[in-house]
């Protein structure tokens, strides 16, 4: 007797399960906003679909009289710029801290303590710190995104690089490999499609930073357009740059995706 984990979807039907969920909340959301705006026309709270095409229209296409750009695209360039720089600062950095650190047993027993409590401070209430350190410009936005992010890489490419069997080392040494090339030849191929995971798992997280920085201090950004018009309860703004956000943070995942797959194919035979 076949029970129900023995059924898969097939490729076709995944998609249409998968698209099910989004379907189903944008039908609410359609519903609700039209039981609102027949009571109220001008209700602000849950306007129209077409109020919000109509809105990103106008900011991805005309010109800002007070900044002379068109908000929406420039809105959209800032946030990137600093999502990007503080993510590759960050794999950087975990790339190297977390195979160095990982890989010699005297400075994994130093730095391993100290890892794991710095990536338990919240980032956010270091924010603060990072203004006065860094000034209110650029650097301390970068800063916190890196804050926040690289202790949980290095963490991550520690674990990896512990969990390498030995018997890949000793096979190493055996044939007279220098650390060196044990790091670059046996190593870091194996350490590299976890880190793009690690990064993957991290966009969350950096995109909460990049918010919560423009939030607070800013002169253009998503995360700054969408408190700057919070007081105005224009939601017509607000969530269709929610929804923005999230399909960048979506494709960004899913390039990642394919690019570990492509680079490296041998790791999701060896996963599956």
């Amino acid at each position: 007797m076949r029970r129900i984990i023995n059924y898969a979807p097939r490729p076709g039907v995944r998609i249409i399960l998968a698209a099910l969920p989004f379907i189903a909340v944008l039908a609410i959301y359609v519903l609700a906003s039209n039981a609102r705006l027949a009571v109220e026309p001008n209700d602000k709270l849950m306007p129209a679909l077409a109020t919000f095409w109509a809105t990103l229209v106008r900011m991805a296409t005309t010109v800002d009289v007070a900044t002379k750009t068109y908000l929406f695209w420039w809105d959209t360039w800032l946030s990137l710029w600093r999502l990007f720089l503080g993510l590759g600062i960050s794999a950087l950095v975990g790339l190297v801290l977390g195979i160095v650190v990982g890989f010699i047993p005297y400075l994994r027993s130093t730095f391993e303590p100290f890892f794991a409590a710095f990536s338990l401070i919240p980032p956010l209430a270091v924010l603060p710190i990072l203004f006065i350190i860094f000034g209110l410009g650029e650097v301390s936005k970068i800063v916190l995104i890196v804050f926040g992010i690289a202790p949980f890489i290095i963490r991550d490419v520690m674990l990896r690089v512990a969990s390498l069997p030995t018997e890949q080392i000793v096979k190493a040494q055996t044939l007279g490999a220098s650390t060196w090339q044990m790091i670059s030849g046996v190593v870091l191929p194996q350490v590299m499609p976890r880190l793009i995971d690690s990064v993957r798992l991290s966009l969350g997280a950096a995109w909460l930073f990049v918010i919560a920085a423009e939030a607070i201090t800013a002169e253009g950004g998503l995360g700054y357009r969408i408190f700057l018009v919070r007081r105005y309860l224009a939601m017509d703004v607000i969530l269709p740059y929610v929804a923005w956000i999230t399909l960048l943070a979506f494709l960004m995942d899913y390039v990642l995706r394919r690019l570990s797959a492509a680079a490296y194919p041998w790791d999701k035979i060896k996963a599956a």
